[in-house]
């Protein structure tokens, strides 16, 4: 039988950070949209000391494989007893986070999406060697940029380059990414770090395409805009440019063979970092589609209107059948991501559960608060309540870490048994 119970240290975390969420992010919500690009500074500094403790926990196998203390070369992955809960922990933080407000979760000092690459991509030297500064010091961010202007789904029309000079044995970046979460907070307001995917060899299209870790305040990064957006407004959004950047060879993430220019290996490897980071938004996209649906059945029970789940659809309202499948839809979105998770947890290949989970999420949370600010009538509509909010939040979780579309096609080719050259 599938236990869904939670384990009671994770329990006792989550009831600390609804608190976090109730009090010091819900109350800001409105401030903090209504001014794109200031900083939920009290946020930042609360939650810096529990993520600073929640990477040393992660790394600590890490460094000691890194260092011999468990007799390994430091080259393969360290062995775990029983399920990965830290991962499981991460998921259901992410969602409580985002049930206080999107935009402040995605301003939360942490690894984030740099992270994700680093840790699905990067070497155990590598992952210590990044992620350690995110147990020391200020706050900082971690970052990753893919989106060009010319290319956002279509990875292989990717025209940001890396070149070895060979003199001097560093890679020279050139090119421009847009819509970069926490690109400025990661690479100009704190010692964090960008993961930058570009191509060795433009011809080879996404064969020729790695990731590498670009640091903080490294010369010829600039900030070229920052964004102006419909929702998660509360996040460091900007546009990056790359001009002749020099960072070390061994920045490319991946194995000796994998950082070779002639390798076609990087590309496979920076794609894992979608199979961690596509259920991390699903459970920020359950998060808003929570907070809107509480709401929507908060303000329809003052108005006397409760569901009585004892009857058949026929014999109920429209309005009830409406928040029914508003259940119906976050309930499966919720589960789809739970079970992403589990495998991840297990140490189990999880691509298509990653696509199916963020697929269902990012469609589900877009469907309930355009249905919870219909049902909430003329205040669902204005800034008086959250609820127009949600739904401007909502909508980019079907767009980021690949759009609707991209994983339904994920899903149909493992299904199928379809090639990307068959099915596109």
């Amino acid at each position: 039988m599938i236990s869904f119970e939670i384990p009671p240290f994770i329990q006792n975390q989550l009831q600390l950070i609804r608190m976090v969420a109730e009090q010091a992010m819900r109350p800001y919500s409105r401030e903090l949209d209504e001014n794109e690009h200031a900083r939920p500074q009290a946020f930042v500094q609360m939650t810096w000391p529990f993520t600073q403790e929640m990477v040393k926990r992660s790394l600590k196998p890490l460094m000691e494989q890194v260092n011999g203390g468990n007799g390994s070369n430091g080259s393969a992955k360290p062995k775990r007893e029983g399920p990965d809960y830290g991962m499981v922990n991460f998921i259901m933080m992410i969602e409580q986070l985002s049930w206080g407000d999107a935009g402040q979760y995605l301003c939360l000092p942490h690894p984030m999406l740099g992270g994700a690459a680093v840790d699905s991509a990067g070497t155990p030297q590598q992952r210590v060697r990044f992620l350690k500064k995110f147990t020391e010091g200020a706050p900082k961010w971690g970052a990753m940029a893919i989106t060009e202007p010319g290319a956002g789904s279509d990875n292989s029309a990717m025209r940001t380059t890396a070149v070895l000079d060979p003199e001097t044995n560093e890679w020279v970046l050139n090119g421009e990414k847009i819509f970069i979460t926490n690109g400025a907070l990661a690479l100009k307001e704190s010692d964090g770090l960008c993961v930058v995917w570009a191509t060795v060899d433009t011809q080879a299209g996404r064969a020729g395409i790695k990731s590498f870790v670009v640091e903080a305040n490294t010369p010829g990064v600039s900030i070229a805009k920052q964004e102006h957006k419909l929702g998660i407004r509360a996040s460091d959004t900007v546009a990056l440019h790359f001009d002749n950047v020099r960072i070390p060879f061994d920045n490319v993430l991946g194995d000796p063979e994998v950082q070779q220019v002639e390798s076609r290996k990087g590309f496979l490897g920076a794609m894992k970092t979608f199979d961690a980071s596509r259920p991390a938004v699903a459970a920020s996209a359950i998060g808003i589609a929570r907070a809107a649906l509480e709401f929507t059945r908060e303000k329809l029970a003052e108005e006397g209107i409760v569901i009585d789940y004892t009857k058949a659809l026929h014999e109920l309202t429209a309005v009830e059948r409406d928040v029914i499948e508003m259940e119906a839809r976050y309930k499966g979105a919720w589960l789809l991501t739970l079970r992403a998770t589990a495998q991840m947890a297990h140490g189990e290949s999880n691509r298509l559960e990653a696509s199916m989970c963020k697929y269902r999420a990012g469609d589900a949370v877009t469907w309930i608060t355009q249905k919870a600010v219909e049902l909430l009538g003329p205040k669902g509509y204005s800034r008086e309540w959250l609820a127009e909010k949600w739904m401007r939040d909502a909508k980019i979780n079907d767009i980021y870490e690949g759009t609707k579309q991209i994983n339904q096609l994920i899903v149909a080719r493992s299904l199928l048994g379809y090639s990307r050259r068959e099915l596109k």
